[in-house]
C-alpha cells in the first residue's frame, strides 16, 4: 500500500481524505492533541481495521470525533445537562465525553460498553474531513498500541508507513498529551482521564468530579473500562522507565548514583545542567508545564531505543496541564515511583 501525505492546507487534501474515510479507509488526522488513526466510527470492518493497525486490545474502547457539538445527539441518548454546559465551554477542544450510546453506534467502536466517548476537536481541517465524510471518525491515537503517542506526521508514518492510506500533516501538535476524557453516566461526574483540559477547569463547570482510580494508579487487567488508555501499560518506549521524584539536588544525586551504561536520563531543560555526563533530554521547562505536554511523547519516542535500557524520569508536580503530564509518565512507567528524598 502506497500510504498518500497530504498537506493538511492542500486544496484537495479534506475531499480526498474524507473520500478514503467514507470507502472504509484509514487515514491519520492531525488534532491538537496528538495525531488520530481515523476510520468510520459506523462501519464495524473499517472500525477492525484500526485495531488491526495499532494491534490494539478489543476491550480498549474508541472515541469518535464529531465536526459539530449538535452532533452528539446523533451519537447519544439522555444527554445531561452537564454534556451542553461542557461542549459550550470547551469544544472545540481537548475535552472528550463519556455518554450513553445510541443502537448505530456499532459494540466494536464503544468495546461492547453502552457507552461512547465523543469529543469535538479543536482542528479546522479534521473537522472539514469529518464534515465532508458525513460520518464520525473513531480514531485513538495514531501509535502503534502501548508506545508513545504520535505528535508529528513523521512519528505516524514511522509506525504506519505502508499500511494505512493516508496522513494527514498538520504540524507538530499543540497541546501534545491526549484529550482529556469525563463520564456523564453516574451520579457525579467521573475524569477517566486528564489532558488538556484540567480538573480545575472541570470543576468551574461541573461543581463537582470524582478522579477514577485509573487516573493516579495501575487498575487490575481484567478490569472493565470505559475509555481509552485507563488500564494497559501506554506511552512507553521499550526500555524500562523509572520516575525519580523529590528536590533537584536529591533526584540527581540518586540518578548519577544507579547510572548505568546504557541508560538515559529524560529531565527539565532547567536541569540539564545536573546530568552533562548521563545522557540527558529534555522534554520541556520545569516552569512551563504546558512545553512538557507538547514535547513528552517527542522525547519518549526518541528514547524508544534498543541501545537503552532504562530510562530515569523526572516528573512534574502540581495541578493544571502538570497534571496530564504525571498521569502520562506514571502510565509509561507503569507507576514504577521512586522518591529521592527517602533514599538519602
Amino acid at each position: 500500500m502506497n500510504t498518500l501525505l497530504l498537506p493538511a492546507h492542500g486544496q484537495n487534501t479534506a475531499e480526498v481524505a474524507a473520500q478514503i474515510i467514507r470507502n472504509g479507509g484509514l487515514v491519520a488526522i492531525p488534532t491538537e492533541t496528538v495525531y488520530g488513526l481515523g476510520a468510520d466510527g459506523l462501519n464495524p470492518e473499517a472500525v477492525a481495521k484500526i485495531f488491526i493497525a495499532k494491534g490494539r486490545p478489543q476491550d480498549n474502547p474508541l472515541i469518535l470525533h464529531v465536526a459539530d457539538p449538535s452532533q452528539i445527539e446523533q451519537l447519544c441518548h439522555h444527554i445531561p445537562d452537564s454534556a451542553y454546559a461542557l461542549a459550550k465551554a470547551f469544544w472545540p477542544g481537548p475535552l472528550t465525553m463519556v455518554l450513553p450510546a445510541r443502537a448505530c453506534v456499532p459494540a466494536c467502536t464503544t468495546a461492547g460498553l453502552p457507552t461512547v466517548a465523543v469529543r469535538c476537536p479543536d482542528n479546522a481541517v479534521t473537522r472539514q474531513i469529518i464534515a465532508l465524510a458525513g460520518v464520525p471518525i473513531a480514531a485513538p491515537s495514531a501509535n502503534l498500541s502501548g508506545k508513545p503517542s504520535t505528535t508529528t506526521a513523521e512519528h505516524v508514518l514511522h509506525d504506519h508507513d505502508g499500511k494505512i492510506d493516508a496522513v494527514v500533516d498538520g504540524g507538530p501538535c499543540r497541546v501534545g498529551v491526549e484529550s482529556t476524557i469525563v463520564d456523564l453516566t453516574e451520579e457525579r461526574p467521573r475524569l477517566l482521564r486528564p489532558g488538556g483540559i484540567t480538573p480545575e477547569q472541570l470543576l468551574a463547570v461541573l461543581g463537582d468530579l470524582v478522579i477514577d482510580k485509573a487516573v493516579t494508579a495501575q487498575i487490575d487487567k481484567d478490569a472493565v473500562v470505559k475509555a481509552p488508555g485507563m488500564k494497559y501499560r501506554h506511552y512507553a518506549p521499550e526500555c524500562q522507565v523509572i520516575i525519580v521524584s523529590g528536590s533537584r539536588e536529591q533526584a540527581a544525586k540518586y540518578i548519577r548514583s544507579h547510572f548505568a551504561p546504557g541508560d538515559r536520563v529524560l529531565c527539565f531543560a532547567e536541569e540539564l545542567a545536573l546530568y552533562t555526563d548521563c545522557a540527558p533530554l529534555a522534554y520541556g521547562l520545569e516552569a512551563d508545564a504546558s512545553t512538557l505536554s507538547a514535547g513528552l511523547f517527542a522525547a519518549l519516542r526518541q528514547l524508544d531505543d534498543p541501545s537503552i535500557s532504562r530510562v530515569f524520569a523526572r516528573c512534574p508536580v502540581g495541578g493544571g496541564i502538570a497534571y496530564a503530564v504525571q498521569n502520562r509518565l506514571k502510565k509509561a512507567a507503569a507507576f514504577q515511583i521512586v522518591d529521592a528524598e527517602a533514599e538519602v
